[in-house]
This record gives C-alpha cells, structure tokens and sequence, in this order.
C-alpha cells in the first residue's frame, strides 16, 4: 500500500490482473484504487519479517506472482534493525515464490545504485562501485546481488527493477524538489526548497526523473511480458532533465508558480546523468504515458483536488 505500490496495483487492473496488496502501518484509499478494495483488490496487513505470515498470505490468495516493492525507511531504524528488516523482509518473499512455485518475482531496485557513477548514460552492465551513500544504495547493491544468486540457486526468476526518481500522487516525503516545487505551486506559496536534501538545486543540475504513472506501467511489463533477455532493467524517465525545465514546466501550468533557483550547476552534477532504457524498450516495448508537461499538469490537477 506505498506510494509505488498503489499505482503498479492500479496498473495491473488495468491489464485484467487481481490485486493482493499488502500493508503493515500505513493506510492508504485514494481515489483512482479505493472502489476496487474487496473486489479485485485484497488488502493483508502483513509484517514480511513473519515468514509464516508472508507464506499464509501467499497461499490462501493463490498468488501467481509477486512484485516486491519496498525501499528503506530514511533513518527510520537503527542500523540493526534496518538490516533485520530489509534482509529478513526480502528473503521471506522470495522463499515464498519458491514453495509456491511462483515464476517470476520483480524487486524494486534503485536508481541509487549509480550514485558513485561519475557519468552517464547509466547501463545495467556497468560495474557498481561497492561504497554507498545511504541505507538504500546500500540495501539496493546488496538486494540485487543476493536476491539474483538465490535465483539462481532455486530456479525462480528474479527480475530487478532499478527505479528511478519517483515523483508524483501520493508521494509524502517530500524529499525531491520536484515535488517541493509542484505541492508550493499548487498551493499558490513559495516553493521552500532550502530546507531540502542538499538546500536549494542548480539551475543546470539534472536528475532522471520517472513519473510515477510511467513506472507503474513499466514494472507491469517487465512483470508480464512472457520472456526477458535480462536479469536488471532500468525503469525511469531515461532523460537527464535540468532543474530549470521543471520550473518552466510548472509554471506552464501555474505561471504564478513562486520557484527560486541557484545559478549554475553544483558539484554533483554528472554529464549525461540519467538511465538508458534500451532494456525496457527493447524486450517490452515500453512507451512512456506522460511526458514531464503532462505529468506536472497531471500532478498539480491531483494535489489541488487532493492537498495534504
């Protein structure tokens, strides 16, 4: 029942699938999936750190597949705990597409595993290096690594999706400035992005950014499509988009739109900083929906009619 999760739900009733979704401390019943709940979506509170619970869930909804689609917490737990979590969590699920004899299980990777990547485009072939930034390049570089052997070792294909920059309805952490800059606009206020991670972006500073509706869409093709040639994919916007076309794309939306930005590009800015997606492309015929105009309109229409 995350941010993520609700929309890929939504997608995949949209293809003609039933849902089982699963939460554990936060409810959530917006708009575009709630008329579904207890029809074709069946809700479990679920802590995937019990793996009998996790395997009694599997069992009694018959499930045929599995997108597992967590992401650590932001200094939510101490170290040790995250790791019980994160790991515990990740091998309960995958044990239970392996006694259930589940074909196929998508894992939510991330984006994040580039971050010591000093220039782009950003393939699934290129070596990693093994230090992290945060708890969840960390858990993400470790996932893949160790979720792909055990695929190995049991016969159950592993798919790991390195999702990239999710923006969009129902993101609450506000951490990105793309969200920042959409929730002022709507808003009619000053966008506070001093207060963000890394205070207020460069101009020129780019990100991958990956509307959230598009990603849906991608991870239920790299669920359902009957054969992949790969065992990663990259799944964004696979464009490295400057922070001056996310004003200008608001503020074609809101020309009042109050945004204030840093000339210049920081330190961080990497050449080329985005993910290709000829994988997705290539062996799912991946289209994106939304474009960052239509998303951004898409967007701030939402957060008007649904502020918080």
């Amino acid at each position: 029942m995350g941010f993520t999760g609700l929309h890929t739900a939504r997608q995949f009733l949209d293809v003609g699938e039933d849902v089982v979704i699963s939460w554990y401390q936060t409810w959530r019943e917006p708009s575009f999936i709630k008329d579904e709940y207890k029809k074709r979506v069946q809700i479990e509170r679920l802590d995937v750190t019990a793996g009998h619970d996790v395997l009694d869930v599997t069992r009694r909804h018959k499930v045929t597949g599995i997108c597992h689609l967590a992401v650590p917490g932001l200094a939510a737990l101490s170290p040790a705990e995250d790791f019980r979590v994160n790991m515990l969590g990740l091998i309960n699920v995958l044990e239970a597409a392996h006694l259930f004899d589940i074909k196929r299980i998508t894992v939510a990777s991330s984006q994040t595993v580039y971050t010591g990547v000093t220039q782009g485009p950003f393939r699934e072939d290129m070596s990693l290096p093994v230090e992290s930034r945060t708890g969840t390049e960390a858990f993400k570089k470790a996932w893949e690594i160790l979720a792909l052997h055990w695929g190995e070792r049991t016969g159950v294909e592993v798919v790991m999706l390195r999702l990239g920059g999710i923006w969009g309805p129902l993101y609450h952490t506000l951490a990105s400035p793309i969200s920042r800059m959409c929730h002022a606009a709507a808003k009619g206020v000053p966008a506070d992005l001093a207060s963000g991670r890394g205070g207020v972006p460069f101009e020129d500073d780019t990100q991958d950014w990956g509307y959230v509706k598009n990603l849906a869409l991608g991870i239920q093709l790299l669920h359902t499509t009957e054969k992949l040639n790969h065992k990663i994919y990259n799944v964004g916007g696979g464009k490295a988009v400057p922070n001056r076309d996310l004003v200008d794309a608001i503020k074609h939306v809101v020309p009042g739109a109050q945004i204030e930005l840093q000339p210049g590009r920081s330190p961080r800015w990497r050449p080329d900083g985005h993910m290709d997606l000829t994988r997705l492309e290539s062996d799912t015929g991946y289209k994106p929906r939304f474009d960052l105009q239509t998303a951004v309109a898409e967007y701030i229409d939402w957060l008007c009619v649904n502020p918080f």
